[in-house]
Parts: C-alpha cells; structure tokens; sequence
C-alpha cells in the first residue's frame, strides 16, 4: 500500500458525472451547506492506495470512505465509493470523496477493423475530426435537454467561478448526463469542461491553479451558446456533436518524434504530451496528464511511458521514432495502449527533415496548431523575447516569444531569458500562436538554423539538433563563442503587439472576465460606477460603438434586482443576465479575432 504525501490533493479515480450528482442529491439540505468545506479539507487529508486498486480515504476517526474503480479505473456506479459511517450511502464524508475526485471523461468507442477483403490497398491517414451525427435538428427531448444544461449554467455563471460550490457543480454534471443520454455531446463535453474550471477555481492549492480567466470565459462561452442554440432549435448539426470513435489505421505507423510540451490543466493536472509526425505529415501524441500540476509536468519529461509491453521514456521518444503496429488513434491524435498494439523503437530525423510551415492543426480545433519558423532574435522584452521572422529574403513580421508556462518547475523563462541576451542570433522555433495575445509565438522547442557561418546554436549531437525549452536548459556552450551583432530596434513590435491590449475594447474584456471570476454581483458594480460613461465614451471613441452599447447592457442587467408588487425580490431573471453575457463574450471573441488577423497579416 502506498500512501499519498500530506498536504496535497489525493490522486482519487475518476468519477462519472451522474454518481457525484446522485451523491449530493441523496443529502440532506443541512449536509449540502457543508459540502463545500468537506471538499476543501480534503486536500489536507492523506489517501491510502492499495495494491488492489482501492482508494481509501480517513475522514476523522470513525469514517473510511473506500473508493474501487471498476476495470476502466473509473467509478461508475454508486455501489464502488463506499463510507464507514453510519449514515452512509448519504453520508457527507462519501459524497465529499467524489466531489474531490476527478470528472471522468465519456467513454470513445474503438471502431473495428475491416474485413481484409474491403480493407482499402493504401494507409488511410486518421481522421481529423470525429464522425459526425446525421445532418437534422434536435429532437423535442434534446431541446428539454439543453434547456436544463442552459439553466445550471446560467445559476454558474451568476455565481460566479469561485462562488459556484459542489452543489451547483452537482447540477451542472447531472444536466450533463441528461444531455449525454439524449446525444448532446458537444453540450455533454462543454458542461465537464465547465466543471473542471470550477474546480480549478476553488483548489485551495494555490501552486496548482491556472492563473487563466480567458480558458475560463471560453468554455463558459461554449456552454451557454451551445445549448441557447440547441434549446431554439437551430438546425446546425455540428450542435448536436459527435460520436467519439477511435481509429485503428491499416497498416504499421513509422513515427518521428518532435519535442516534448509540459501540460499544465484545469483540476491541478500536470504532464507531458511527446509530439511525433509520420511521413505523410500527421500528427500524434503520446500523452502522461494526472494530477499534479506543473510540478509533475517538470518531471514528467524524463519520465517512463508505456505502450503495452514497449517501455522507454519521453526524452528518448522526442528525440527518436517509433514504429506502432496494430495501433489504436483517439480522434485528437493520442495514440492509446489498447489491447493487441505492439511498439518498436527507431531511429529519429533530424528537424530538417521536417515541414513544419505544413503541420497540420489540433485534430481537437481547440488548440492552436504547432507552427515552425526561423527567427532572429532582437532582444529581451522581461520575460518574452523580441523577434524577427526570417523570411529568407530578409527581416520579416515582428513577433514577440512568451514563456509557454513560468512556473519554476518549468524552464522555459529561463531559457528564453538566456536567448534573449543574444541579439543577432538565429534560432528555428516551433511552438503554438497564442489565440489570446496578437503577434506572440509560445515556443516549445528551438534548434539551430542550417547554413554555413550562420550565428546559430550549437547544440550536443544526442540533442537531435533541438532543445525542448520547458526541460532542456540553455547554457554557455549551446551558444556561438562571438557574440553577434547588434540588433535591429524593437519599437514597431511593441507598437503592433499594444493595439489590442491597450485599446478601448480591453473595458469589455475586463467586465465579460469579472462577471465570470466574480459572479454577477461583480458585473454590477461597474453599472454603478461614476465613471461608467467614460468607458462607454472610450468604446464608442475606439469605433466600438456595439461594443460600447454591450457594456452598458451588461453591467444595467446585472444590477438589476426584479420585484413584485410589494417590494419584495421575485426571482433573479438568470436566463436574461445568461444572454446579455453571452452575447457580450460573442461579440468579444469575434471582435478581438478580427484585430488578431489584421494584425498578424500586416
């Protein structure tokens, strides 16, 4: 048996949407008001680990809630979480376990093989997005569907991300089962989305939160417009979402390995996703993501990874092949350790051999795609990096390198402070456009630039000609011994990358991610504001007359309280607040993409 350290969330199996929702349904209304504090003291408690797979967790002397996952290492039944005491099954010390566990994701479905005499002569690549449901409207019981998943949204979204306790997150999962059972899965997938950025908000644990009210926004954002969708019958098939299948290509996969990437997530989860490419240019993942936050994605890059009874470890892998035979795809890229896959390991390609201005995006499309190109450094900008692209016949766009993490388990700040201190040098980057921030590149690997004389890096031959910033560390000898010359001025980067941040439209982006953060009581507040037709005049003098238009919506719905005849509050009038937010967010994402395109494109 093995025991999880003191002070840290115990690492507890997933758990199905529908068994949490049962749980805190079956309270009484007086153990409701203390769940939320249950949860939280979890994080102090020590969970026992036994080699049967059963979690055991004390909850003071005379309660031991036993959790046993099922074969999928999830609790899908009420039957496996388990508590001592006498009040059990609705006991507050067994709910309060599965609200601190993890939400488990909907199970994929492996598709079969075909029969070897249909089976196509060629390799079909993976496919790039899950197979899709047949092209109609909802049905009368998936509009009712999405009317529940709208409601619990909109009581979180007037709650507020750190306001919104178990309770609210019980309602949210048990509208999410609804939507699944109705075949709602793009509804179904944002809801967990939802709940998992609630938790994140509410981890006593502060190491392991993201610091991202913009991930927050978006998948709020997601839920509400899905499901208003939905609940008024528009017809768009991509509404209802998909069925996830897994894919089993034809015939053996010879991969690449590229780089590693840290993974630090909502729910306190930390990893590491090993990039590889096949010669047909198709992307995989071969991905470590537990809990832990970023101080396991700082080990997990030497750790060992497994793909049945193949074993090596994630630096050897991003640094040379593999070759899968039998292979399971899931529909974003990760290749999965399913019965009858066999691995190999083989010898790796150097970046030149790689076309990385091709690299396909996120089969997701929720991230976006890993891109390659040489740059020249121009100068340190704290803890970013100014920079030129090269385009091969001279100095082209601006482009400012920002720290993908800046957590010190990571290296990635201090790396790009080394590169930094090099104006003059050359270096080829690959790493992801950030959708939030115009003209920034978050680099997760770099290597030297080909080319006689060039004033490049020098790097160890068993690097394979790249460094993975967030766990390689530049030093003295990765760098040319002369220092190169002077570098251009960084005034028109800095010039181009202030437009949207410093402009006008920053007022909306603060109002939309306060009423998330802080709930509706926040979003009220700049209704009362003495200075709230100054940013109103401000919008409007920036050309965001609509944007302007929404401000004011916003923060007047928000503070407005609806009551009867007498004076008294009659009700909370959540499905307008709900609207009036998602369309300010709306309009926000599309306005702010609009800049980031006219700016990249300059």
């Amino acid at each position: 048996m093995t025991r999880s350290r003191p002070g840290t969330a115990p690492s507890l199996p997933p758990v199905a949407p529908e068994v949490f929702a049962a749980a805190v349904e079956g309270l009484s209304t007086r153990l409701r008001r203390r769940l939320d504090a249950a949860v939280e003291s979890l994080a102090a408690t020590s969970a026992d680990a036994a080699e049967d797979g059963t979690y055991g967790i004390r909850c003071g002397e005379d309660a031991l809630v036993t959790l046993t996952p099922g074969p999928s290492g999830t609790i899908t039944s009420p039957d496996q979480a388990r508590c001592t005491c006498l009040l059990s099954p609705r006991c507050l010390h067994r709910t309060a376990a599965l609200g601190a566990a993890p939400v488990a994701d909907p199970a994929p479905r492996a598709e079969t093989a075909p029969p070897a005499e249909t089976a196509p002569p060629a390799q079909t690549p993976p496919p790039t997005a899950p197979v899709a449901l047949p092209a109609r409207g909802p049905s009368a019981g998936q509009v009712r569907a999405a009317e529940g998943l709208w409601t619990a949204a909109a009581a979180v979204l007037a709650a507020g991300m750190t306001a919104a306790g178990a309770v609210a997150q019980a309602e949210l999962l048990r509208a999410a089962h609804t939507a699944r059972l109705a075949g709602l899965h793009r509804a179904e997938g944002a809801a967990l989305d939802v709940v998992r950025h609630l938790r994140d908000a509410r981890d006593p644990q502060g190491a392991h939160r993201v610091q991202r009210p913009a991930q927050s926004v978006a998948a709020l954002r997601e839920l509400l417009l899905v499901t208003h969708r939905l609940k008024a019958a528009d017809p768009d098939p991509g509404l209802i979402g998909a069925v996830v299948h897994h894919h089993r290509p034809d015939g053996p996969l010879r991969l690449y390995g590229v780089c590693r990437e840290p993974v630090v997530g909502p729910g306190a989860l930390g990893g590491v996703l090993t990039h590889l490419v096949d010669d047909a240019g198709n992307w995989y993942t071969l991905r470590d993501v537990a809990p832990g936050g970023p101080e396991r994605a700082g080990r997990a890059g030497t750790a060992h990874v497994a793909v049945r009874s193949f074993l090596s470890d994630h630096e050897r892998l991003s640094r040379g092949g593999l070759v899968v035979t039998g292979a399971v795809v899931a529909p974003d890229g990760r290749l999965l350790a399913e019965p009858g896959v066999r691995a190999t390991f083989a010898a790796g390609r150097p970046w030149a051999g790689f076309a990385f201005a091709a690299a396909a995006a996120d089969r997701t499309g929720d991230a976006p795609p890993l891109t390659g190109c040489d740059v020249e450094i121009v100068a340190a900008d704290g803890e970013a990096v100014l920079a030129r692209i090269d385009t091969g016949d001279g100095p082209g766009p601006a482009v400012r390198l920002a720290p993908a993490h800046r957590h010190p388990a990571l290296a990635h700040t201090a790396n790009l402070r080394r590169l930094g201190a090099c104006p003059g040098l050359r270096v080829r980057v690959l790493g992801r456009v950030d959708p939030d921030r115009v003209t920034t590149l978050r680099p997760l690997a770099v290597g030297p630039v080909p080319g006689p004389g060039a004033a490049t890096l020098r790097l160890p031959e068993d690097w394979r000609d790249r460094a993975d910033l967030g766990y390689d560390r530049l030093c003295d000898a990765h760098f040319p011994a002369a220092a190169p010359g002077p570098a251009p001025s960084p005034a028109p980067l800095a010039a181009a990358d202030a437009s949207p941040v410093d402009s006008p439209l920053r007022r909306v982006r603060d109002l939309v991610e306060l009423a998330v953060t802080g709930g509706r009581r926040a979003a009220a507040e700049p209704a009362r504001d003495s200075d709230r037709g100054a940013h109103a005049a401000a919008l409007r003098r920036g050309g965001f007359a609509t944007g302007a238009d929404l401000f004011a919506a916003l923060g007047a719905v928000a503070a407005r309280r609806p009551r009867d005849a007498f004076g008294r509050p009659a009700g909370e009038d959540l499905d307008q607040y709900a609207a009036q937010w998602l369309a300010t967010a709306v309009y926000l994402t599309g306005t702010e993409a609009a800049l980031r395109r006219d700016l990249w494109h300059r």
